[in-house]
């Protein structure tokens, strides 16, 4: 069974398994998937500051975003650990022969591109999601600036956690051009989760 279509009691338990999946990468995209999910919830609330036309458009459009943000996020909970339990297989490919020992050198490089492209589609729609929630802030029903908040945070959350799992799988990564461009995107995406939140009071 998918990760995300069990309950909340059952997938809080594979969590504290001792299986390696799921891990800190689905975690991240759970984190990520949340957040967006409440910015999504107060852009639909009643009694916003929007009053122009203009700024109601700006928060529908908002909140259809964070909407398909969160059900991406939610996606990737599942592919994180598909990806890990690739490296995992490649890993344990048999390494006798000098046949058999370039088949996984191939391999793991392959499983390990599918771990590194989860976690930093993780950071790519964190990333988004925080440069949309202030517009959920300004314009959002005041009464629910503490939910825009949290969800800030748990995207921040998501984003940072994501990165470490792009970085520790990018240090076995033998491409230089691959590691460089990977580098150079999560040191870009990772700005974005760099600036303080808004108070509630703003």
């Amino acid at each position: 069974m998918m990760l995300t279509q069990k309950s909340l009691k059952s997938l809080l338990e594979d969590f504290r398994s001792a299986a390696p999946t799921p891990g800190g990468g689905s975690a991240s995209a759970l984190a990520g998937a949340v957040g967006a999910s409440l910015l999504a919830m107060v852009a639909g609330l009643p009694k916003p500051r929007a009053s122009a036309d203009a700024d109601f458009q700006r928060l529908r459009d908002a909140g259809e975003r964070c909407t398909a943000l969160a059900t991406t996020l939610e996606a990737l909970v599942d592919r994180d650990s598909e990806a890990y339990a690739l490296v995992v297989g490649a890993y344990r490919l048999p390494k006798g022969t000098d046949d058999e020992k370039a088949v996984r050198v191939r391999r793991i490089q392959e499983a390990l591109r599918a771990a590194i492209a989860a976690p930093l589609d993780v950071m790519r729609a964190c990333s988004e999601g925080i440069v949309v929630g202030p517009v959920l802030q300004a314009l959002g029903n005041p009464n629910a600036s503490s939910d825009v908040l949290v969800g800030l945070e748990l995207l921040r959350a998501g984003l940072r956690g994501a990165r470490l799992n792009v970085e520790i799988n990018l240090g076995n990564v033998t491409d230089p051009a691959y590691v460089a461009d990977v580098t150079g995107e999560v040191g870009r995406l990772s700005e974005s989760g760099a600036a303080d939140a808004p108070s509630a009071s703003s």
